[in-house]
């Protein structure tokens, strides 16, 4: 696998993402990956916030995640992100959510280019450089 096509991120699970059971709320874990996808774009040299100037947006078409054992409250998980090409106008970020070398959760997001009318749009070259196709 291509290295420099994953991004790492870290986060500290906090007390009120867990829930009565003291595990992680499922739906925070959405919440991670964009966090690890919106720190995989600035890695890029191309931050979401500056994206959104351009009048390039990309929004969630769809979301997968598998559950395979819980974070708890004061965990350190790493999320590794994966991102792809798929055609012209849409991307993919692959996700494994980890505890040291414990695999939590794994899960993917499909976006597309679109601007702020909602039209697919077309990205600069010097993004989508950043996408390899999906092989």
């Amino acid at each position: 696998m291509d290295n420099t096509n994953i991004h790492l991120s870290e986060i500290a699970v906090r007390y009120a993402e867990t829930d009565a059971m003291g595990f992680v709320y499922y739906g925070n874990y959405l919440t991670w990956f964009e966090v690890a996808r919106c720190e995989a774009l600035a890695a890029m040299g191309h931050p979401y916030a500056e994206m959104e100037k351009q009048n390039i947006f990309i929004p969630v078409l769809s979301a997968e995640i598998q559950y395979k054992k819980p974070a708890k409250f004061g965990d350190i998980i790493k999320i590794e992100s994966l991102r792809y090409r798929l055609g012209r106008v849409r991307i993919q970020f692959n996700y494994r959510v980890l505890k040291g070398d414990e695999l939590l959760t794994t899960g993917k997001t499909v976006h597309a280019f679109m601007n702020s009318a909602g039209r697919a749009i077309r990205p600069p070259e010097e993004i989508l450089e950043f996408f390899p196709e999906q092989g």
